[in-house]
Protein backbone atom coordinates (compact mmCIF):
# COMPACT_ATOMS: atom_id res chain seq x y z
CA UNK A 1 0.00 0.00 0.00
CA UNK A 2 1.13 3.55 -0.71
CA UNK A 3 -0.35 7.00 -0.25
CA UNK A 4 1.09 9.16 -2.99
CA UNK A 5 -0.17 12.74 -3.39
CA UNK A 6 -3.57 11.89 -1.89
CA UNK A 7 -4.04 8.50 -3.56
CA UNK A 8 -4.47 5.20 -1.71
CA UNK A 9 -3.02 2.37 -3.81
CA UNK A 10 -3.14 -1.36 -3.23
CA UNK A 11 -0.35 -2.79 -5.39
CA UNK A 12 0.03 -6.57 -5.66
CA UNK A 13 3.38 -7.74 -6.94
CA UNK A 14 2.24 -11.35 -7.35
CA UNK A 15 -0.37 -10.43 -9.96
CA UNK A 16 1.25 -7.28 -11.32
CA UNK A 17 -1.89 -5.28 -10.60
CA UNK A 18 -2.90 -2.25 -8.56
CA UNK A 19 -6.05 -0.39 -7.55
CA UNK A 20 -6.14 3.26 -6.52
CA UNK A 21 -8.61 5.68 -4.99
CA UNK A 22 -8.13 9.35 -4.28
CA UNK A 23 -8.35 9.38 -0.50
CA UNK A 24 -7.63 11.03 2.83
CA UNK A 25 -6.82 8.91 5.88
CA UNK A 26 -9.29 9.27 8.76
CA UNK A 27 -8.05 6.62 11.19
CA UNK A 28 -5.25 4.10 11.66
CA UNK A 29 -4.60 1.49 14.33
CA UNK A 30 -2.66 -1.72 14.84
CA UNK A 31 -4.68 -4.40 16.58
CA UNK A 32 -3.22 -7.66 17.95
CA UNK A 33 -4.14 -9.20 14.60
CA UNK A 34 -3.77 -6.64 11.82
CA UNK A 35 -3.47 -3.01 10.78
CA UNK A 36 -6.82 -1.32 10.14
CA UNK A 37 -7.13 1.99 8.30
CA UNK A 38 -10.18 4.09 7.48
CA UNK A 39 -10.16 6.45 4.50
CA UNK A 40 -12.42 9.15 3.12
CA UNK A 41 -12.38 8.69 -0.66
CA UNK A 42 -13.48 11.12 -3.34
CA UNK A 43 -15.80 8.73 -5.23
CA UNK A 44 -16.32 5.56 -3.13
CA UNK A 45 -17.31 7.07 0.21
CA UNK A 46 -15.66 5.59 3.27
CA UNK A 47 -13.10 2.83 2.74
CA UNK A 48 -11.71 0.31 5.23
CA UNK A 49 -8.41 -1.39 4.51
CA UNK A 50 -6.72 -4.18 6.46
CA UNK A 51 -2.98 -4.67 6.18
CA UNK A 52 -3.04 -2.40 3.14
CA UNK A 53 -5.75 -4.36 1.31
CA UNK A 54 -9.19 -2.99 0.43
CA UNK A 55 -11.97 -4.56 2.50
CA UNK A 56 -15.17 -2.54 2.26
CA UNK A 57 -16.34 0.75 0.79
CA UNK A 58 -19.58 2.67 1.12
CA UNK A 59 -20.21 2.68 -2.62
CA UNK A 60 -19.84 -0.96 -3.65
CA UNK A 61 -20.10 -3.13 -0.52
CA UNK A 62 -23.65 -4.21 -1.43
CA UNK A 63 -22.29 -6.32 -4.28
CA UNK A 64 -20.22 -8.53 -2.01
CA UNK A 65 -22.57 -8.67 0.97
CA UNK A 66 -25.64 -9.51 -1.09
CA UNK A 67 -23.92 -12.13 -3.23
CA UNK A 68 -22.18 -13.80 -0.29
CA UNK A 69 -25.49 -14.28 1.47
CA UNK A 70 -28.66 -14.40 -0.66
CA UNK A 71 -27.63 -16.94 -3.34
CA UNK A 72 -26.60 -19.44 -0.68
CA UNK A 73 -29.61 -18.76 1.55
CA UNK A 74 -31.94 -19.19 -1.43
CA UNK A 75 -30.18 -22.40 -2.46
CA UNK A 76 -30.57 -24.04 0.96
CA UNK A 77 -34.02 -25.64 1.42
CA UNK A 78 -34.57 -24.27 4.96
CA UNK A 79 -31.72 -22.17 6.42
CA UNK A 80 -32.67 -21.67 10.06
CA UNK A 81 -29.30 -21.52 11.83
CA UNK A 82 -26.53 -19.55 10.10
CA UNK A 83 -22.95 -18.96 11.20
CA UNK A 84 -20.74 -16.27 9.64
CA UNK A 85 -17.01 -16.78 10.15
CA UNK A 86 -15.36 -13.39 9.81
CA UNK A 87 -17.61 -10.69 8.42
CA UNK A 88 -16.63 -8.19 11.09
CA UNK A 89 -18.05 -5.22 9.17
CA UNK A 90 -21.49 -6.82 9.76
CA UNK A 91 -22.73 -6.28 6.20
CA UNK A 92 -23.21 -9.98 5.53
CA UNK A 93 -24.96 -10.37 8.89
CA UNK A 94 -27.34 -7.58 7.92
CA UNK A 95 -28.24 -9.34 4.66
CA UNK A 96 -28.69 -12.75 6.36
CA UNK A 97 -31.11 -11.26 8.87
CA UNK A 98 -33.33 -9.97 6.07
CA UNK A 99 -34.52 -13.57 5.67
CA UNK A 100 -37.44 -14.29 8.01
CA UNK A 101 -36.77 -18.04 7.86
CA UNK A 102 -33.43 -17.51 9.62
CA UNK A 103 -33.90 -18.14 13.33
CA UNK A 104 -30.34 -17.47 14.50
CA UNK A 105 -27.27 -15.85 12.96
CA UNK A 106 -23.95 -15.98 14.78
CA UNK A 107 -21.04 -13.85 13.61
CA UNK A 108 -17.65 -15.19 14.69
CA UNK A 109 -15.02 -12.48 14.19
CA UNK A 110 -11.50 -12.72 15.57
CA UNK A 111 -10.86 -8.97 15.71
CA UNK A 112 -13.48 -6.99 17.61
CA UNK A 113 -11.99 -3.72 16.41
CA UNK A 114 -13.20 -4.42 12.87
CA UNK A 115 -16.77 -4.44 14.17
CA UNK A 116 -16.37 -1.44 16.47
CA UNK A 117 -14.85 0.66 13.71
CA UNK A 118 -17.62 -0.45 11.35
CA UNK A 119 -20.21 0.69 13.88
CA UNK A 120 -18.51 4.08 13.83
CA UNK A 121 -17.70 4.51 10.12
CA UNK A 122 -20.20 2.17 8.42
CA UNK A 123 -23.28 2.35 10.68
CA UNK A 124 -25.57 1.38 7.79
CA UNK A 125 -23.91 -2.06 7.76
CA UNK A 126 -24.53 -2.56 11.47
CA UNK A 127 -28.18 -1.57 11.70
CA UNK A 128 -29.31 -5.13 12.45
CA UNK A 129 -26.70 -5.92 15.10
CA UNK A 130 -29.35 -5.60 17.81
CA UNK A 131 -31.70 -8.05 16.08
CA UNK A 132 -32.68 -10.65 18.74
CA UNK A 133 -31.65 -13.42 16.33
CA UNK A 134 -28.10 -12.06 16.06
CA UNK A 135 -25.13 -13.07 18.19
CA UNK A 136 -21.76 -11.33 17.93
CA UNK A 137 -18.94 -13.59 19.11
CA UNK A 138 -15.38 -12.30 19.14
CA UNK A 139 -12.85 -15.08 18.97
CA UNK A 140 -11.10 -17.62 16.78
CA UNK A 141 -13.43 -19.01 14.11
CA UNK A 142 -11.33 -22.14 13.67
CA UNK A 143 -11.66 -23.05 17.35
CA UNK A 144 -15.32 -22.02 17.39
CA UNK A 145 -16.06 -24.49 14.59
CA UNK A 146 -14.15 -27.26 16.37
CA UNK A 147 -16.34 -26.70 19.43
CA UNK A 148 -19.65 -26.42 17.52
CA UNK A 149 -22.34 -28.99 18.26
CA UNK A 150 -22.46 -31.64 15.51
CA UNK A 151 -25.31 -31.16 13.05
CA UNK A 152 -26.31 -27.79 14.53
CA UNK A 153 -25.74 -25.44 11.59
CA UNK A 154 -27.63 -25.13 8.32
CA UNK A 155 -25.38 -22.66 6.52
CA UNK A 156 -21.80 -21.55 7.16
CA UNK A 157 -20.69 -18.33 5.45
CA UNK A 158 -16.92 -17.83 5.50
CA UNK A 159 -16.58 -14.09 4.98
CA UNK A 160 -12.85 -13.80 5.54
CA UNK A 161 -9.89 -11.81 4.36
CA UNK A 162 -7.39 -13.32 1.91
CA UNK A 163 -5.79 -16.69 2.82
CA UNK A 164 -2.90 -15.10 4.72
CA UNK A 165 -2.48 -14.05 8.34
CA UNK A 166 -5.46 -14.66 10.65
CA UNK A 167 -7.58 -16.13 7.81
CA UNK A 168 -5.03 -18.62 6.48
CA UNK A 169 -6.42 -21.53 8.50
CA UNK A 170 -9.91 -21.05 7.04
CA UNK A 171 -8.75 -22.31 3.64
CA UNK A 172 -8.06 -26.03 3.78
CA UNK A 173 -9.22 -29.59 4.39
CA UNK A 174 -8.67 -29.53 8.16
CA UNK A 175 -11.10 -26.64 8.67
CA UNK A 176 -13.61 -28.05 6.18
CA UNK A 177 -13.71 -31.32 8.17
CA UNK A 178 -14.84 -29.38 11.23
CA UNK A 179 -17.43 -27.54 9.12
CA UNK A 180 -18.90 -30.80 7.79
CA UNK A 181 -19.22 -32.17 11.30
CA UNK A 182 -21.03 -29.01 12.46
CA UNK A 183 -23.43 -28.94 9.49
CA UNK A 184 -26.85 -30.59 9.46
CA UNK A 185 -27.61 -33.24 6.81
CA UNK A 186 -28.70 -30.65 4.23
CA UNK A 187 -25.99 -28.24 5.36
CA UNK A 188 -24.08 -25.93 3.06
CA UNK A 189 -20.98 -23.80 3.18
CA UNK A 190 -20.15 -20.72 1.11
CA UNK A 191 -16.72 -19.12 1.20
CA UNK A 192 -15.31 -16.07 -0.54
CA UNK A 193 -12.83 -17.49 -3.07
CA UNK A 194 -11.05 -14.55 -4.66
CA UNK A 195 -10.94 -13.64 -8.36
CA UNK A 196 -11.78 -16.18 -11.11
CA UNK A 197 -9.39 -14.24 -13.34
CA UNK A 198 -6.37 -13.89 -11.04
CA UNK A 199 -6.78 -16.73 -8.54
CA UNK A 200 -8.21 -19.67 -10.47
CA UNK A 201 -5.57 -22.04 -9.07
CA UNK A 202 -6.65 -21.14 -5.54
CA UNK A 203 -10.30 -21.77 -6.45
CA UNK A 204 -9.39 -25.20 -7.86
CA UNK A 205 -7.44 -26.02 -4.69
CA UNK A 206 -10.36 -24.95 -2.49
CA UNK A 207 -12.86 -27.10 -4.36
CA UNK A 208 -10.49 -30.07 -4.25
CA UNK A 209 -9.98 -29.61 -0.49
CA UNK A 210 -13.73 -29.34 0.07
CA UNK A 211 -14.31 -32.62 -1.75
CA UNK A 212 -11.38 -34.31 0.00
CA UNK A 213 -12.92 -33.28 3.32
CA UNK A 214 -16.14 -35.04 2.36
CA UNK A 215 -18.40 -32.45 0.77
CA UNK A 216 -20.44 -34.25 -1.86
CA UNK A 217 -20.77 -31.38 -4.31
CA UNK A 218 -19.21 -27.95 -4.96
CA UNK A 219 -20.32 -25.01 -7.09
CA UNK A 220 -18.93 -21.58 -7.91
CA UNK A 221 -20.77 -18.28 -8.10
CA UNK A 222 -19.28 -15.03 -9.35
CA UNK A 223 -20.09 -11.34 -9.24
CA UNK A 224 -18.53 -7.90 -9.78
CA UNK A 225 -16.60 -6.33 -6.92
CA UNK A 226 -14.93 -3.14 -8.02
CA UNK A 227 -12.44 -2.51 -5.21
CA UNK A 228 -11.05 -6.07 -5.17
CA UNK A 229 -8.25 -7.28 -7.46
CA UNK A 230 -9.50 -7.54 -11.10
CA UNK A 231 -12.94 -6.20 -10.09
CA UNK A 232 -14.41 -9.71 -10.37
CA UNK A 233 -14.96 -11.95 -7.34
CA UNK A 234 -16.35 -15.35 -6.43
CA UNK A 235 -17.89 -17.50 -3.74
CA UNK A 236 -17.46 -21.27 -3.51
CA UNK A 237 -20.38 -23.37 -2.32
CA UNK A 238 -20.03 -26.83 -0.80
CA UNK A 239 -22.92 -29.19 -0.12
CA UNK A 240 -22.81 -31.86 2.56
CA UNK A 241 -25.31 -33.97 0.62
CA UNK A 242 -25.37 -34.17 -3.17
CA UNK A 243 -28.53 -32.80 -4.75
CA UNK A 244 -29.63 -31.00 -1.60
CA UNK A 245 -29.55 -27.58 -3.25
CA UNK A 246 -32.80 -25.98 -4.33
CA UNK A 247 -33.91 -22.74 -5.95
CA UNK A 248 -36.13 -20.66 -3.70
CA UNK A 249 -36.73 -17.58 -5.82
CA UNK A 250 -40.21 -16.43 -4.82
CA UNK A 251 -40.73 -12.98 -6.34
CA UNK A 252 -42.39 -11.46 -3.28
CA UNK A 253 -39.74 -12.83 -0.92
CA UNK A 254 -36.92 -11.47 -3.07
CA UNK A 255 -38.59 -8.05 -3.34
CA UNK A 256 -38.84 -7.95 0.46
CA UNK A 257 -35.05 -8.31 0.73
CA UNK A 258 -34.71 -4.74 -0.56
CA UNK A 259 -31.47 -5.46 -2.41
CA UNK A 260 -29.54 -3.31 -4.86
CA UNK A 261 -27.89 -6.01 -6.99
CA UNK A 262 -29.41 -9.37 -6.09
CA UNK A 263 -32.58 -10.62 -7.79
CA UNK A 264 -33.74 -13.85 -9.41
CA UNK A 265 -31.89 -13.08 -12.63
CA UNK A 266 -28.58 -12.20 -10.99
CA UNK A 267 -28.97 -15.31 -8.79
CA UNK A 268 -29.15 -17.57 -11.82
CA UNK A 269 -26.51 -15.63 -13.74
CA UNK A 270 -24.04 -15.91 -10.86
CA UNK A 271 -23.90 -19.69 -11.32
CA UNK A 272 -23.40 -19.48 -15.11
CA UNK A 273 -19.67 -20.07 -15.47
CA UNK A 274 -17.38 -18.93 -18.27
CA UNK A 275 -16.08 -21.82 -20.35
CA UNK A 276 -12.49 -21.62 -19.09
CA UNK A 277 -13.64 -21.64 -15.44
CA UNK A 278 -15.97 -24.57 -16.08
CA UNK A 279 -13.15 -26.53 -17.71
CA UNK A 280 -10.74 -25.75 -14.87
CA UNK A 281 -13.14 -26.94 -12.18
CA UNK A 282 -14.07 -30.04 -14.17
CA UNK A 283 -10.55 -31.19 -14.78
Amino acid sequence: MALDRGWFTEAIDATGTAFSLKAEKLHEEQTPYQKIEIWKTETFGTLMTIDGCTMVSTRDNFLYHEMMSHPALNTHPAPKNVVIVGGGDCGTLREVLKHPEVQSATQVEIDERVTRLSEQYFPELCDRNDDPRATLFFGDGIQWMKDAKPGSIDLIIIDSTDPVGPAEGLFGKKFYLDCIRALADDGMLVQQSESPLLHLDLIKEMHAAMREAGFAETRLLHFPQVIYPSGWWSGSLAFKRAGSGTERLDAAAIAALDTQFYNADTHRAAFALPTYVRRALAG
